[in-house]
Formats: C-alpha cells, sequence, structure tokens
C-alpha cells in the first residue's frame, strides 16, 4: 500500500513528467474499446480500456484523484498489446504514456522485502547478464534431461502449483546445453549469393531457450543471401525492463545495444522475435532526452527489421522452393510485431508461399493471446480469460499448426492447446522454425 507521501511524489511526477499533450490528444471517441482485450474480457469496465486509463492519467496529473491502489491496479492489468494505437483516429502513443505512468509509481513506491529481492534478482541479476540466463537455462536442460522433470510430474509434485504454471512446464522446450549455448559465432557467410550485409539480434531468452529458432532464422538468413555478424558485446533488449517500471536500467541496456551494433557496417538489424523488436525500434523514443545518446538511437532503430520482413523483400519465397506434406496452417499475430513494428502481411505471405500448405485466417488473429511477456505469471486470471477466447477462434480453424512469431506467444499457445486437450493435432511452432523445414524438405 502507497502512504500519503509517496503518493503525493508519484502525483509530482506524473505532473512533471507525463506528456500534457500526448494525454490530451485522446478524444474519448471510443475507437480503441473493440481493441483492448481487458475491457472485453473485465465485462467493458471503462477503467480498463485505453481512454479510460489515460483518463486516470490525465486526473493524476491534474491532482483531481490521488494515485491510490486502485490507479495501480487498472495499469497493472493493461497488457501494454498497444492494438489501441492502430485504430486510434488521433494516433495517441499509449504505449509510451503507459510505460512512463509505470515508471513513475515503481520509482516512487516502497515495494515490500520479498517484493523488492524479486525484483532485483529478476531486474538486475539475470536477465543483463546472458551468461547467467544461459546456466539458467543449463539448469532447466539438467531438470530436463536427467528424468527429474518426468519423476516430479509423475509424483503429482506440480499439482502444488497453480494450474496454468503446472501446464506451462509441461510445455517448456527443451533446452540447450551449456555447451550449444556458449558456441555461438560471432560472423556466418552466406550459402547463396551475397545481397545484404545484416547484424543479428540474438536475444537473450531466444539465444537460451529457443537457440534452435535463433540457428533456424540464421540458417534462412544464409539461405536468402545475407552475411551475418553477431556482436558478442549485445545484451537484453530491456523489454521486461520498459514495461515493468525499470526504464533506467532499460536505458542502460538500450545504450550496450546502440554501442555493439552501431560500427558493424549493416544494411538492416534483424530480429525474430515480435516482442524485442519493439522495443528496440523504440529505443530513439526511450532515449529523446539524451542528448549523446539520441541521434545514435535514431540510427539505429532505422535499420530494425523483422526476419520475415528481409526474406519478402529479397524474395526468398520466390527464389528457394517450400513444401509441405498436406497441412492446415494459421497465424497467431504478435502483438508488438503488428501494431509497432507494423509486420503483418509478410508472415502471412511466406505461410501463403508452402507448397503443400493450406493457409487459413484465424478470426481476431490480431487480437492479444494473453502473453505479455510475463502478464501471464502474475496477471493469470486475465491472461487465461484471454487465452480462453483466443482457443476458440483457434480451434475453428481447424489448423495442424499454429504459426507466432514471438516467443511469450509461442509458448502461451501451446499452453492452450495443452488445455484444450489438442495437443494429440495441434501444435505451436515459431515461423521461422516452420519455414526452414518447409526450404529443406526436399534436401536429402
Amino acid at each position: 500500500m502507497t502512504t500519503a507521501k509517496e503518493q503525493q511524489e508519484i502525483q509530482n511526477h506524473f505532473k512533471e513528467r507525463m506528456n500534457e499533450d500526448e494525454l490530451l490528444n485522446c478524444m474519448r471517441c471510443g475507437f480503441c474499446l473493440p481493441s483492448c482485450p481487458t475491457y472485453i474480457e473485465s465485462g467493458y469496465k471503462e477503467s480498463h480500456s485505453p481512454r479510460g486509463r489515460i483518463a486516470l492519467m490525465k486526473a493524476v496529473a491534474d491532482g483531481i484523484i490521488e494515485p491510490d491502489e486502485d490507479v495501480e491496479r487498472t495499469l497493472d492489468l493493461c497488457l501494454g498489446c498497444r492494438a489501441c494505437e492502430p485504430v486510434c483516429p488521433s494516433g495517441v502513443n499509449y504505449g509510451h504514456l503507459l510505460e512512463e505512468a509505470r515508471d513513475i509509481i515503481n520509482q516512487n513506491k516502497k515495494h515490500s522485502l520479498p517484493v523488492r529481492a524479486l525484483r532485483k534478482t529478476v531486474f538486475e541479476g539475470l536477465f543483463p547478464h546472458q551468461n547467467r540466463m544461459r546456466m539458467a537455462v543449463g539448469l532447466l536442460g539438467f531438470y530436463q534431461r536427467t528424468g527429474l522433470q518426468a519423476l516430479t510430474q509423475k509424483t503429482g509434485l506440480m499439482n502444488l502449483f497453480p494450474s496454468h504454471l503446472a501446464t506451462m512446464e509441461k510445455v517448456l522446450p527443451k533446452a540447450p546445453s551449456l555447451k550449444e549455448m556458449k558456441s555461438r559465432p560471432t560472423e556466418l557467410k552466406a550459402t547463396a549469393e551475397v545481397k545484404k550485409r545484416v547484424a543479428f539480434f540474438s536475444g537473450c531468452l531466444m539465444d537460451t531457450m529457443f537457440l534452435d529458432t535463433n540457428n533456424a532464422t540464421l540458417k534462412l538468413l544464409q539461405m536468402a543471401g545475407c552475411e551475418i555478424a553477431i556482436p558478442e558485446e549485445q545484451a537484453c533488449c530491456g523489454a521486461l525492463h520498459g514495461h515493468s517500471g525499470e526504464k533506467d536500467t532499460a536505458k542502460k541496456m538500450a545504450k550496450r545495444n546502440i554501442e555493439a551494433f552501431e560500427d558493424l557496417g549493416a544494411d538492416y538489424i534483424i530480429t525474430n522475435a515480435g516482442g524485442c523488436g519493439a522495443f528496440l525500434i523504440d529505443y530513439d523514443h526511450l532515449l529523446k532526452d539524451d542528448d549523446q545518446w539520441h541521434e545514435r538511437a535514431r540510427q539505429f532503430t532505422a535499420k530494425i527489421k523483422d526476419v520475415t520482413e528481409i526474406l519478402v523483400e529479397m524474395d526468398f519465397h520466390v527464389q528457394i522452393p517450400l513444401s509441405m506434406q498436406n497441412v492446415t496452417v494459421t497465424y497467431q499475430d504478435s502483438c508488438h510485431l503488428r501494431n509497432v513494428m507494423k509486420t503483418s502481411s509478410a508472415p502471412r505471405l511466406l505461410l501463403q508461399s508452402i507448397t503443400g500448405a493450406h493457409y487459413q485466417e484465424m478470426q481476431k488473429a490480431d487480437s492479444c493471446c494473453g502473453s505479455a511477456g510475463i502478464y501471464n505469471i502474475i496477471e493469470s486470471e486475465m491472461s487465461m480469460k484471454i487465452l480462453d477466447s483466443k482457443m476458440e477462434h483457434t480451434k475453428n480453424t481447424n489448423a495442424a499448426i499454429v504459426v507466432t512469431a514471438n516467443p511469450g506467444c509461442l509458448l502461451q499457445m501451446k499452453l492452450g492447446i495443452e488445455k484444450e486437450g489438442l495437443s494429440n493435432r495441434m501444435k505451436a511452432v515459431h515461423i521461422a522454425d516452420l519455414l526452414y523445414e518447409a526450404a529443406t524438405s526436399q534436401i536429402s
């Protein structure tokens, strides 16, 4: 619970730091309402809509209401999917307002000792250090390979945890070994005629838990005619920090990444995770008040491109035969890939180019699946409501393969498939893994 002194500090910072013009840009027209998952799943509660949250931010900044637990709660319940932005006629940058508000609250509120310890461990002790991420995933691999996981599931130990966490433990990908994670090259040559030089943002979770997907992505880029630089000095993108009220740490990681990539002579910086890409492409906003870094951030963000966009640009789907055995596939948009990076047609074009694969568009494919980083852990009730709605649309496609473009979405869809008892006839895969399989299906 925030004290009166903390509330006053929060109110002062809202007045000083919140963008008044951006708050006033919201015309309260309601175009955002049908796009907001929490508004719909809360039973159309106004305070859980984008315009409702903006009204609360404005009221706090104007001193009309106090930044109490109810205000904090409605901001915390937002997924940050930013589906409201593309449909807003005024072009309100809601995501920027949300991140600033959360940062103000977090920096001026004294958390309990357990919460402080957890935040310090996750935000400072783990994600900024890739060697520690490797160790953590290495321990997961040990747990999976030694039979501990099977024993845990057999004894029913996981039943002590909430059902969605028990199911999530079940669908986690097979973790790579420490040796595999440490053997990342820094340069790769194209396996076709060289057309572009790109740099690859490998990410933290993507280059550990989802190492196979990163490897598939690199092979696709090589086949398309890209020579690839993979700088060792790169760090976590900082999205988890930026979305959770830890902007100072996010800025430190942004500067580290800009420095790591700026002298590589790359035409593009390629990502394969919608959440990472959306935060990377916002570095110029994150560092807008830093005179020494803003221009460097602008040059960095100008090069960010999702892997599906560059594959289409380089006619990968035309030059490389893509084929699969008769199968129906559908696509679940990554919110940040679609709403922030504006990438939605490229993944669909690539999937529709696979011979033998019938592409079936999912109704409301552009709506959030409820993953949203760690939202499905800390806001499990709302997350599962949103996932249940998503799975209804998924089942209606009759697809055997659900394709995603973000690790959080991938795990969430795997979770949904397991919850619905569909794992015997449906699976979720990252688009890079599916494209690589389709591109090599005829290679003996």
